[in-house]
């Protein structure tokens, strides 16, 4: 072979192998780019990956917040209807008492103002006072029926025997039961801070209302003081119930424990059970009812007289408390 051939021929072949490295050495860089690219691909979609698990967690957590807020509002929702109906119920009850409770008031303002108009302690009303009748004067038969919630009767003092000459009863006015008054006066109420209040309670109302079922006696003088106790004619002919028969019976007086006729029973707020009672037993709650009659009426504006006027009626009404206690009463017979 002739040199410039076999020259050629190694030039050929060292032109070849220069080819090879080349490719090869290109296919190493292309792979190692493609290879980085694939590395870069791969952290790209496992960051959406993770990107993509918290969203979703996102939203089965916003799901879920979705879900007990609908719940609470469909729960709260219900609880305001509730609401919304007990209140409607109580309100319509409330209205049908308050309608009650005006038509007894207009008839207490009736008999407070005439009252007032015609009886005065200068210028007394003998009707209204029998025990002012002269002794050879007829008295009204009965009880008269104070028209109040808690069913309280005007008690009246039997008039004693005495002279015609002696028949004017005198008084003199008490400095320290005065004083009270004035200051209790300037800001009536129940309350028995009061030392007025907490005197005619101590000395009037307590010993008034205390009986030997104790327990009773101090029902009946909350509900007198709330203004809730209720008193009622029995009709003698009628027989007793179960729970009447445990509360006392017509023949005998839940509050003293004595057998006595029994014409009245008592109720006590809106307690379903019934009390018979004798009518010395009656007589004592009504000189209190009566009492708290009267200052209720002051309490509420509804008295026009002058200061010692409204402290002597006060003490009349004190005066009939002692005497009920002490056993004086009516009758309803002639």
């Amino acid at each position: 072979m002739p040199p410039e051939e076999a020259g050629a021929r190694r030039q050929e072949t060292y032109d070849m192998s220069r080819l090879r490295s080349s490719s090869l050495e290109i296919k190493e860089k292309g792979t190692e780019f493609l290879r980085d690219q694939l590395d870069a691909a791969q952290k790209e979609l496992k960051l959406k990956d993770e990107e993509c698990v918290r969203l979703s967690h996102v939203r089965n957590q916003l799901e879920l917040e979705l879900e007990e807020l609908t719940a609470s509002l469909f729960e709260e929702a219900h609880k305001m209807v509730r609401e919304a109906n007990v209140k409607q119920a109580a309100a319509e009850k409330q209205l049908k008492e308050a309608q009650g409770k005006i038509d007894v008031l207009q008839a207490e303002v009736s008999a407070l103002k005439t009252l007032v108009l015609t009886s005065t302690p200068s210028s007394p009303n003998r009707q209204l006072h029998p025990q002012l009748l002269s002794p050879g004067s007829s008295r009204p038969r009965g009880h008269t029926r104070n028209k109040s919630a808690s069913g309280a009767l005007q008690l009246q003092t039997e008039p004693l025997p005495t002279d015609a000459a002696t028949n004017r009863e005198d008084r003199e006015l008490d400095s320290v039961l005065f004083a009270e008054f004035l200051s209790w006066k300037e800001k009536p109420g129940l309350d028995r801070s009061s030392a007025f209040i907490s005197r005619v309670f101590r000395e009037d109302i307590g010993p008034c209302l205390s009986f030997t079922c104790s327990k009773l006696s101090q029902s009946v003088q909350r509900a007198v003081e709330n203004n809730s106790l209720t008193i009622e004619p029995v009709a003698m002919l009628s027989l007793p119930t179960v729970k009447d028969i445990e509360s006392g019976a017509p023949n005998k007086c839940a509050l003293s424990g004595m057998s006595r006729p029994c014409r009245h029973r008592i109720k006590l707020g809106d307690k379903e059970n019934y009390y018979y009672i004798s009518p010395s037993s009656r007589a004592r709650i009504t000189a209190v009812c009566n009492f708290f009659t009267y200052i209720r009426y002051i309490q509420q504006g509804l008295v026009r007289q002058e200061v010692q006027q409204m402290f002597w009626e006060v003490m009349r009404l004190r005066r009939e408390m002692s005497v009920a206690k002490l056993g004086y009463f009516l009758t309803e017979e002639s």
